[in-house]
């Protein structure tokens, strides 16, 4: 199987400090900060890579499972807003929520809806998180 790689470096102290961190394909890189994290601030956060990871990985599900089907997607667009919030004194991934457009030639939005459904479970991304975060789901066929 395949193992994917990222490195992060932290520097300084929680609320003063800053990090970076990089894939190891180099596909991509970043900073984040307490302030980013936490206070609202422009920049990334480590859950902004779980929510990319997690809409990545729904869309994929979600085309494979289409296309097994007889009803390949023209397009699956999939968002993710991924909450955290302090819980029991510490912080926690509290919420995920996978928004879901896609163009399907022949499907309807039953059928689509169901198919998505059935992809928020079986990814792996999906598997991993559940038990921990409460994921939600809000899928609709585009018409273009």
């Amino acid at each position: 199987m395949t193992t994917s790689k990222a490195d992060a470096v932290w520097e300084g102290g929680l609320k003063t400090g800053k990090g970076n961190y990089s894939a190891g394909s180099g596909a991509f890189s970043g900073t984040y900060s307490f302030p980013t994290r936490f206070e609202s601030a422009p920049g990334s956060t480590p859950e902004e890579l779980i929510a990319a990871a997690h809409a990545a990985c729904v869309s994929m599900a979600l085309a494979g499972a289409l296309e097994a089907a007889g009803k390949a997607p023209t397009r699956i667009n999939t968002s993710a807003a991924c909450t955290i919030d302090k819980v029991d004194g510490g912080f926690k991934i509290t919420r995920m929520k996978l928004t879901i457009r896609g163009v399907v030639p022949g499907m309807d939005q039953s059928e689509f809806r169901t198919a998505a459904e059935s992809a928020k479970g079986g990814c792996p991304v999906s598997r991993a998180l559940e038990g921990n975060v409460a994921i939600e789901l809000d899928a609709r066929l585009d018409t273009a």
